[in-house]
């Protein structure tokens, strides 16, 4: 188990749900990983499920505000960035294309919180943790494994993040880009093209699990769906699956027989 206590500027840090439908959402994923959601209040008295195992922090959970959902927006898992001078960023944000969608914010004493949208349009949460530094576990079956960018266009991607991270990238014979957060993978680039159909440029977010199979079947069980199902990663014998929970955000189960730490 990868238990973490702080995460290093750039660092994936944290996943929250936006959902369309917040209690069967958080039924589906208790049963399906093991998480147990202790409901804490902020902000205009919002509910907002802290994803436990054991006594970690995993995820988090919350209703979708009415005005977006007035707007349609589909459920999604937002994923967050720890920064430790979230104020410097806009300025950085919008120098390179970049928008300001929330922030910089207080979210109470928990930590300050900014919401961008990059040049090529995918929503990104930025975190400086006060009180809450993040998930208290990664890596391990129940918590966050890996977060995705899926983009038309990878060199402006890696352009925009490396600006306002320093992030550098690790590019091997697949195609596949690798991003890197002071020498450590820090999730990755998937290129978009034409067999997408009209996907728009954003994160995913990835979550270990230690039978994909029985997690799959819960998926169905619960509601969810399944849209990529069980393929294996050449030579590293794991396994991943695209799935959806019943109110419609999309995520990745994964697999994985060896882990790669990318936190200290």
């Amino acid at each position: 188990m990868y238990q973490v206590t702080r995460y290093p500027p750039g660092t994936f840090s944290w996943a929250e749900n936006i959902s369309t439908d917040a209690e069967q959402a958080s039924a589906f994923y208790q049963e399906l990983f093991g998480w147990h959601a202790q409901v804490v209040c902020f902000g205009e008295n919002r509910a907002y499920s802290m994803f436990q195992r054991g006594r970690d922090p995993v995820a988090a959970l919350l209703q979708m505000p009415p005005e977006m959902r007035s707007a349609r927006a589909p459920s999604f898992w937002a994923n967050y960035v720890s920064v430790d001078n979230i104020d410097a960023l806009p300025d950085i944000v919008k120098a390179n294309g970049g928008a300001i969608l929330f922030g910089p914010e207080n979210i109470g004493d928990r930590g300050r919180m900014l919401y961008i949208e990059d040049a090529a349009g995918a929503q990104l949460g930025l975190w400086q943790p006060g009180a809450h530094h993040g998930a208290g576990i990664v890596n391990s079956p129940g918590a966050m494994v890996w977060n995705e960018l899926v983009t038309w266009d990878a060199s402006a991607s890696k352009d925009f993040y490396r600006n306002l991270f320093g992030w550098e990238y690790f590019e091997p014979e697949s195609g596949y880009i690798f991003i890197l957060n002071r020498g450590r993978r820090n999730g990755g680039f998937l290129r978009l093209d034409r067999s997408f159909g009209e996907m728009p440029t954003h994160w995913r977010t990835y979550f270990n699990i230690a039978d994909i199979d029985r997690g799959l079947a819960l998926v169905s069980e619960g509601g969810g769906e399944i849209h990529i199902p069980k393929l294996e990663i050449p030579d590293e014998k794991s396994y991943f699956a695209f799935v959806s929970d019943p109110a419609g955000a999309q995520f990745y189960l994964i697999e994985k027989s060896e882990l790669d730490p990318w936190v200290e």
